[in-house]
């Protein structure tokens, strides 16, 4: 049996985080049985970040990483039809993502405000939280975009860069259906595991406002939470 192991869920998602999110809906949609344990210490997981499988002994982390292994060792076939132009457009959608990463990471734990938006919310939904434990990893989110650069950056150009982002996204998402046709694939799940984690939080940063006025964004995200969701989300 796989076990997932991913950050706690927030307002309604399996996990409060896009890449933990994204593998959820991922084992979801294929119908892979495994077992959810959220956690906050990631000192265990590969390269110390979440989330992470287990699957048969093996440890195995980075969200991309672990969909590959589940297509190997499981046959998940979700991205199997796709023609080679596709799979580079899910390349750049990926590395969008991981650009708006970022920038919604930057809402919360760094914009004045949000964070206490933030905080409240998480210590609200996990009341194992402490406030000292949040400025603590405010404090180390601090540093981490202070290296990675986001964190040099004025409120006002941290958005312009993620609304960038989600603007190619929300240009490349249907009416209607899913990215690639009718059926859903783990491009889908990468989209869904950001959209939702932006938009289901009652914080109005202008990374929600955005997504909220565009409609194909806010069905998708709905559909695909609609085929993952289940007992266990």
């Amino acid at each position: 049996m796989i076990t997932l192991y991913s950050y706690p869920p927030l307002c309604g998602a399996a996990d409060n985080n896009g890449y933990g999110l994204k593998v959820f809906a991922v084992l979801r949609l294929a119908g892979v049985p495994f077992v959810h344990q959220h956690i906050f210490d990631a000192s265990q997981a590969p390269r110390g970040q979440l989330p992470y499988i287990r699957d048969d002994g093996e440890t195995i982390g980075d969200s991309d990483t672990i969909i590959a292994h589940l297509a190997a060792r499981h046959g998940v076939t979700l991205d199997a039809a796709l023609t080679e132009r596709q799979r580079d457009t899910a390349l750049m959608v990926a590395r969008t993502l991981d650009d708006l990463y970022w920038v919604m990471s930057y809402s919360r734990w760094k914009d004045e405000a949000f964070w206490p938006a933030f905080r409240d919310l998480m210590m609200g939904e996990h009341p194992q939280l402490t406030a000292e434990a949040m400025e603590a990893a405010r404090a180390f989110n601090a540093q981490r975009y202070h290296f990675q650069g986001i964190g040099r950056f004025a409120p006002d150009a941290a958005y312009a860069r993620g609304l960038a982002d989600l603007r190619v996204l929300a240009n490349l998402v249907p009416d209607e259906g899913f990215v690639f046709g009718p059926t859903p694939t783990s491009v889908d799940a990468a989209l869904y595991g950001f959209i939702a984690n932006i938009l289901s939080p009652p914080i109005e940063t202008p990374l929600k406002r955005y997504i909220a006025g565009r409609e194909n964004l806010v069905r998708h995200c709905r559909a695909i939470h609609a085929a993952v969701d289940g007992d266990a989300a």
